[in-house]
């Protein structure tokens, strides 16, 4: 774990950017071994972590872009039994994340950085419970993301108002002894790999 007192912000940026090199390609590895056996598995485990929660629970999926695990079924099967689901739609460079309503028949559209999401005229939600997706994660909580930060902000956003739960979707081969994060990075509160379910400590 490296935090903001221990180097410089120019430091610490080449060592996340190193990071993330080696993070895809572990990631890459994991999807081509066990891609969609790991999907199931995450949709199961996900289902039984959300048990206790009452049907009224919105979660927030994502749409799955290069080697992420895929999370489709598990809002799927979500959908299927009851649970509110969304996706997040990026509304622009340096803003949270603003999430839509979606089911299996809702139409989709190309969203800001091209990523599918549910169309402008679905209605927005905010989530109770967000699965986010990953380069890689440490038994801290801690993610390592792509860099421009929307689900920091996004979580920093919803947790000032409402209590969420943030949940990150990850292949076990992800896994790092440490991630390097600053101040403005937010920890999860729950893992879930297609090998085990894991709580953050408070």
């Amino acid at each position: 774990m490296t935090g903001p007192a221990d180097i410089s912000p120019g430091e610490l940026l080449r060592i996340k950017t190193e990071a993330r090199a080696a993070a895809k390609q572990r990631r890459a590895d994991a999807a081509a071994s066990s891609g969609h056996a790991a999907a199931e598995a995450v949709a199961e485990r996900v289902a039984g972590l959300l048990a206790v929660f009452p049907r009224t629970t919105v979660v927030a999926g994502y749409w799955p872009i290069g080697t992420e695990l895929d999370v489709r079924h598990t809002l799927s099967h979500l959908d299927l039994i009851g649970y509110g689901c969304a996706l997040p739609v990026v509304v622009a460079k340096g803003e949270p994340l603003a999430f839509r309503t979606w089911t299996p028949q809702t139409p989709m559209e190309r969203s800001g950085l091209g990523i599918l999401a549910p169309a402008a005229t679905v209605a927005e939600i905010d989530p109770d419970v967000l699965l986010v997706p990953l380069l890689s994660f440490d038994r801290a909580g801690y993610r390592l993301g792509y860099g421009a930060g929307f689900y920091d902000r996004t979580l920093e956003r919803l947790r000032r108002s409402k209590r969420v739960m943030a949940v990150g979707i990850a292949f076990a081969g992800q896994e790092v002894d440490g991630v390097p994060r600053d101040r403005y990075d937010q920890p999860l509160d729950w893992l879930v790999t297609e090998k085990f379910v894991l709580k953050i400590a408070d």
